[in-house]
């Protein structure tokens, strides 16, 4: 006759009295002396095959080994992290930024920050669910009602950069030098040449709709369903008239619709940071260029906003408060600041004068200078 000890792991937490339990189960496993045994643990995903099973104390170490390591050991780890999970909008990441940020605050604090990238309307999705700690997107109307509707309990400002419209060098719509984004948009769509909007409801794309609306043009309203972990949301976006002609809606984050454009030359929006990184940052660069900038509209700024404990009890405020606090600290403005590529700013701080930040050290010392 053979015999299996089979158990299933579903809990962290073993009491002195399911131990004891777990011990007499394995004790009468072992005196069946069978001739072969495993045990099953559905936490491991694996199976421990013994031999000469006539061994008890062998059998019972195996056994117990898989109940008291499995299931002990992580309560401890767990319970001693320090991990926060930061939903983000796509340049942030793109740009280069947070590749120089993170490391800092977690040598800083010893607080690691797990990074979750995508458009900002999926990002502020992602704190009204409670699914992270803090949301650091760039859409501040967005943010602000984020905040009023108590999902969030403070936008701190943390930096700007400003978008820019991008295009071939051969400008087929003939914008360069515009500074009037809404009035190069509306050449773009009379000359009828391919435009590539994100579509995802960013807030790159949010500027853009914007811009669109203040061109005077025509518009038709689309409706575009997204399902998320098995839950649709439909959303409404103001296009022009050529959707899938000449203006094409790809869904895509900032680096992947850049490259679109690239591929297909045409003419895109997109913050001047992440067209820095991909530009000048990359073995291979673009074709692209500037085309228009300089419009108040294009302004980009930045904020970071703790989701509130009172509605979400399980997130972790204090780590993530003190991250955005660390954003708009010397030492994190510092930072912003003094990132670049090739000399080319990217993002300005805004917790601080931009000019006091330059007469700052890299620790966020005031310098003798």
């Amino acid at each position: 006759m053979s015999a299996s000890a089979y158990m299933s792991t579903s809990t962290c937490l073993v009491t002195e009295g399911a131990a004891s339990q777990a011990l007499r189960y394995c004790w009468g496993c072992a005196r069946t002396n069978a001739q072969s045994a495993f045990v099953n643990s559905s936490f491991l995903g694996e199976r421990i095959f013994l031999k000469d099973t006539g061994n008890t104390r062998k059998l019972i170490a195996a056994l117990l080994g898989g109940v008291l390591g499995v299931v002990v050991i992580p309560v401890v780890s767990l319970g001693a992290e320090k991990v926060i999970k930061v939903s983000t909008t796509t340049s942030t990441q793109a740009s280069g930024l947070l590749d120089v940020l993170l490391p800092e605050f977690t040598n800083d604090t010893g607080i690691e920050v797990k990074v979750f990238a995508k458009g900002t309307g999926a990002a502020i999705n992602d704190g009204m669910d409670g699914n992270v700690d803090l949301i650091f997107v760039h859409a501040k109307a967005r943010e602000e009602k984020f905040v009023a509707e108590g999902h969030g309990t403070k936008r701190y400002a943390v930096m700007h950069n400003d978008f820019v419209i991008l295009g071939p060098s051969s400008d087929p719509a003939g914008i360069r030098g515009m500074e009037d984004a809404a009035a190069a948009l509306k050449k773009i769509a009379i000359a009828g040449t391919k435009f590539i909007s994100r579509g995802d409801d960013s807030g790159t794309h949010t500027k853009e709709q914007g811009l669109w609306g203040a061109t005077g043009l025509q518009l038709v309203a689309e409706t575009t369903t997204l399902v998320k972990k098995g839950r649709e949301t439909q959303l409404t976006f103001n296009n022009p008239i050529g959707l899938g002609e000449w203006y094409l809606s790809i869904g895509q984050g900032m680096g992947k619709t850049i490259t679109y454009a690239d591929e297909k030359r045409a003419y895109t929006l997109s913050d001047r940071g992440t067209y820095i990184k991909y530009k000048f940052g990359r073995r291979k660069g673009l074709d692209l260029e500037i085309l228009c900038e300089g419009d108040e509209m294009l302004h980009n700024p930045y904020g970071v906003i703790p989701v509130n404990p009172r509605k979400y009890p399980h997130v972790k405020f204090d780590l993530a408060d003190r991250f955005a606090r660390w954003l708009v600290s010397p030492r994190g403005q510092v930072l912003i600041a003094n990132y670049k590529l090739l000399g080319k700013q990217l993002f300005y701080p805004d917790a601080i004068p931009f000019p006091a930040i330059s007469r700052q050290g890299p620790a966020g010392q005031a310098t003798n200078d």
